[in-house]
């Protein structure tokens, strides 16, 4: 059994997290490289916000929304 979850460990630490250990240690020589994929998350989330926001805009201009106050049951 000893065996089985030293295999996993080996899994997990050799061949799953060998991405992140090229990232470690691109970081000692460029910073802005080595946060790259944190930097395309902030791009996506914020193109995402700003989408979200304009659609609301366009659903509030065209009067769509239900604006009552009965028209949530949590209210």
């Amino acid at each position: 059994m000893k065996n089985f979850f030293e295999g996993i460990a080996w899994l997990f630490e050799e061949i799953l997290f060998l991405p992140y250990s090229t990232l470690r240690e691109l970081e000692l020589s460029s910073w802005v490289m080595a946060n790259a994929i944190n930097w395309l998350f902030l791009l996506v989330g914020f193109s995402a916000m700003v989408y979200w926001i304009l659609q609301l805009k366009l659903f509030d201009q065209r009067g769509e929304e239900n604006k009552d106050p009965s028209a949530h049951s949590f209210l």
